[in-house]
């Protein structure tokens, strides 16, 4: 793995991103707008799942928020990659990043077994819910676990 991770930093796009003044700025920003776009549209379903805007329909919910959510992976998993690329021997081997690697994969099931196997076809569309209790734990698991992962990224930088 070490030998990989070597050839990773040693590429001419990892090396380009690290001699250049604004090339790894500019990722970072990528990649924060990235996390904004994706996050806080999941933060506000996991609130709207948790009572507060009672008076909205699920499905209006969902149709208008989640998009947001998946465009946001649109910025985030290159931008990544590429920020990684630049100091990949020391990220593969750094707890904080398989961490965070760990929690995304989390919040990535939670997502999917929510929308895919929880909700599906339960809830009027057109009403507002009465949120079951299930949809409730999948949010607060749904919060806390953005929450770690943004926190583990933060963690990366020192």
């Amino acid at each position: 793995m070490s030998e990989y991770l070597d050839w990773l930093e040693h590429t001419s796009w990892a090396e380009a991103i690290r001699q250049s003044l604004w090339l790894y700025p500019a990722l970072e920003i990528v990649h924060i707008l990235g996390i904004v776009i994706l996050v806080g549209p999941a933060f506000l379903f996991d609130l709207f799942l948790l009572g507060f805007s009672k008076n909205l329909p699920f499905a209006g919910m969902a149709r208008y928020l989640l998009p947001w959510s998946r465009r946001g992976l649109i910025l985030i998993i290159p931008s990544g990659l590429f920020l990684f690329i630049t100091n990949a021997e020391t990220l593969g081997f750094d707890p904080t990043f398989w961490l965070k690697m760990v929690l995304l994969a989390v919040a990535g099931l939670n997502a999917l077994v929510f929308h895919k196997f929880v909700s599906r076809g339960k809830l009027d569309p057109n009403t507002p819910p009465k949120i079951p209790l299930l949809y409730k734990i999948q949010a607060l698991v749904s919060i806390s676990v953005w929450i770690a992962v943004i926190s583990c990224g933060r963690l990366l930088a020192y």
